[in-house]
């Protein structure tokens, strides 16, 4: 009986073993293809990878996030309603990962982004409401893990794309991108499948405020 017991446990092991490899495999090749894609044309191919992967591993917060991570950066091809519609996506994503990992400043960061993703719809109309929630967003992802830089890299987005006027511009967003890069420079991952993106962006925008 103790051998049947051992048997099944070391089954049962081997199983989860070979499982969590072909999640960690899945997750690799798609995550090597998030940095570098801009077009909807590759976007939504990885999108529709990482929620394959999410439908099949629930329990996962980083499919969802990566799978909302391609739907708001879809939005930069799209104008006018279809920008919301990818936001909308993003957002029910985001909701499912953020349920799996609360109090998670990359989840944070990327509900930061959305929020900003969504004034490109009309900025005169919108850049209250949603900028005021997108710094909240980043403010909160800051305090979560002070040594992540997406957060101080969507703030120099942010101040980069508003005028010196209403309280942006190139000088306020210098500042922003140099502490994302300092921070870049030192960041480690926890693994080779968690978020990783934005040092690219950052040292291009940086380039700009010179």
């Amino acid at each position: 009986m103790k051998k049947i017991i051992l048997l099944t446990l070391v089954s049962l092991s081997i199983g989860a073993m070979a499982q969590n490899k072909k999640y960690q495999d899945a997750m690799e090749k798609n995550v090597a293809g998030v940095d570098t894609s801009r077009t909807l044309e590759q976007l939504q191919p990885l999108e529709n990878n990482f929620e394959r992967i999410a439908n099949a591993e629930k329990k996962e917060w980083l499919p969802y996030y990566y799978a909302a991570y391609c739907n708001v950066n879809m939005t930069y091809a799209v104008k006018g309603d279809e920008i919301d519609t990818y936001c909308d996506k993003a957002d029910a994503l985001v909701k499912k990962a953020d349920s799996l990992s609360p109090d998670n400043s990359e989840i944070q960061a990327l509900k930061a982004q959305i929020a900003a993703a969504r004034i490109s719809v009309n900025p005169m109309a919108r850049g209250r409401k949603y900028g005021s929630e997108a710094a909240e967003l980043r403010e909160k992802s800051k305090k979560l893990d002070p040594n992540n830089p997406r957060p101080w890299m969507l703030e120099g987005m942010s101040f980069f794309y508003t005028p010196s006027a209403f309280g942006g511009g190139k000088d306020k967003a210098k500042v922003s991108y140099t502490k994302a890069l300092d921070l870049f420079t030192a960041f480690k991952p926890a693994s080779s499948i968690h978020p990783r993106w934005g040092r690219g962006t950052t040292e291009y925008f940086l380039k700009q405020c010179n």
